[in-house]
């Protein structure tokens, strides 16, 4: 199964009564395992959890740390690409150039790399002279 199937396939469970939105996510980690994550919303905004952030939460749980691929799909009329948010987790646990595949769930599908989707990340670099445990 590719992992777009296994996005396409954990969306299905997504908690989205509010928007009617759903979306899948897969993670391959370096290790080769794959870790699922569908929307959660919450009637209380913005309360809810987004596919790739629960990707990634399935991902730590199970005791991986890096991600090697990603996937994402929705049903929508372009490939659905990760909130702001979403881009700034995925890079914290995936190098740059780590594919990210989009797609809909008509079929349309778009790779980009989490450099090209997130330039300018934030890292811990900016943080080399932050002051640790000093309060």
């Amino acid at each position: 199964m590719s992992l777009i199937q296994d996005a396409a396939r954990v969306r299905e469970n997504a908690h989205a009564p509010y928007s009617g939105f759903k979306v899948g996510a897969a993670i391959r980690s370096v290790e080769g395992r794959v870790h699922l994550g569908c929307n959660v919303e919450n009637v209380a905004y913005p309360q809810g959890t987004c596919a790739e952030a629960g990707a990634i939460a399935a991902m730590i749980a199970a005791g991986d740390r890096r991600i090697a691929e990603v996937a994402v799909i929705a049903d929508c009329p372009a490939p659905v690409p990760p909130c702001g948010g979403c881009r700034q987790k995925l890079a914290e646990f995936a190098a740059g150039d780590v594919v990210v595949t989009m797609a809909t769930t008509s079929g349309a599908t778009l790779r980009m790399t989490v450099a090209a989707l997130l330039p300018g990340a934030f890292d811990a670099g900016f943080m080399v002279n932050a002051e640790k445990g000093v309060s």
